[in-house]
C-alpha cells in the first residue's frame, strides 16, 4: 500500500510553494507522508538541506513541520488549549494573535465562555470551517518553516473555503509549503505544481506551463473543473 511511489525525484528550494496534485489514490499523500517520516522510502532518500531524514531524532524533525488534513485533530478541551496544544505555558496574547491570522478570532469570541469554550469530542460543538480555522491557528502558533497541507479545504462550503483559503495565505507566508489538493483553484499561485498519476510523477511546472501541454494531465483536470 505505503510502496506505490516510483521514480519521484522532487526538489523544493527554501520558501517555495509546491503543489502536488492528481487523482484520487495516486500517490499524494504517501509522498508527503515521507516528509513527515510517517513511514520510510524503501528504496533512495529524503533530505532536507543534504541531510536524510532517517538520520534526524523524529522529534526535531516534526518540530519543524506544521501539517493541516482534512481531518482535523481536536481535543474536548478548551479553545484555547487546542490552539496551544503542544506548547508549554503558551501566553494568551500569543493564541489570540493566532486566532486573528486564521480568521478564528471572531467566531470564538461568539462562544459562551470564548477561548475558555470546550469545543467538544473531536470538535463536536463547532462546524468544519471553524474546526479547520482552529487547526491552522495551532499551525500559525507553532510557527514551523515547513508547512504541509493535505486537502486542507475539501470538505468545506465555499464561504468557509474563502475564510480557510485566506488563512492559509497567512500561514504560507515565508515558509516551504507542500499543498495538496485536487481542487485546482487553489494551486494557481504555486511556484511549481507536481502531477502524480499511479504513483509516478507525469508533469511539473508553473500553472501557466502545464497548461500549455493540452493534452497533458493538468490540462485535462483543469478543463474538467473550469467547465
Amino acid at each position: 500500500m505505503h510502496n506505490n511511489l516510483k521514480n519521484v525525484d522532487v526538489e523544493i528550494p527554501l520558501g517555495h510553494f509546491v503543489c502536488i496534485t492528481g487523482v484520487s489514490g495516486s500517490g499524494k499523500s504517501t509522498l508527503v507522508d515521507l516528509v513527515s517520516r510517517f513511514y520510510d522510502p524503501t528504496t533512495g532518500s529524503i533530505t532536507i538541506d543534504g541531510t536524510d531524514l532517517r538520520l534526524v531524532e523524529l522529534k526535531s524533525l516534526r518540530d519543524l513541520i506544521g501539517i493541516v488534513t482534512q481531518e482535523t485533530i481536536l481535543f474536548n478541551d478548551t479553545v484555547r488549549n487546542n490552539i496551544a496544544y503542544g506548547l508549554e505555558e503558551c501566553p494568551l496574547e500569543k493564541i489570540i494573535s493566532a486566532a486573528k491570522a486564521a480568521n478564528a478570532h471572531g467566531f470564538i469570541m461568539e462562544m459562551p465562555n470564548g477561548y475558555d469554550s470546550v469545543v467538544g469530542e473531536r470538535g463536536v460543538k463547532i462546524s468544519g470551517g471553524e474546526r479547520q480555522r482552529l487547526a491552522l491557528a495551532r499551525a500559525i502558533l507553532k510557527n514551523p518553516p515547513i508547512l504541509i497541507l493535505d486537502e486542507a479545504t475539501s470538505a468545506l462550503d465555499t464561504e468557509s473555503e474563502i475564510l480557510v483559503q485566506d488563512a492559509i495565505e497567512n500561514l504560507m507566508s515565508g515558509r516551504t509549503s507542500i499543498v495538496i489538493a485536487h481542487r485546482l483553484s487553489a494551486v494557481r499561485e504555486a511556484d511549481r505544481i507536481v502531477v502524480i498519476d499511479h504513483g509516478q510523477i507525469v508533469e511539473m511546472g508553473s500553472h501557466a506551463e502545464l497548461l500549455r501541454h493540452q493534452a497533458g494531465h493538468y490540462s485535462r483536470l483543469y478543463r474538467l473543473q473550469t467547465a
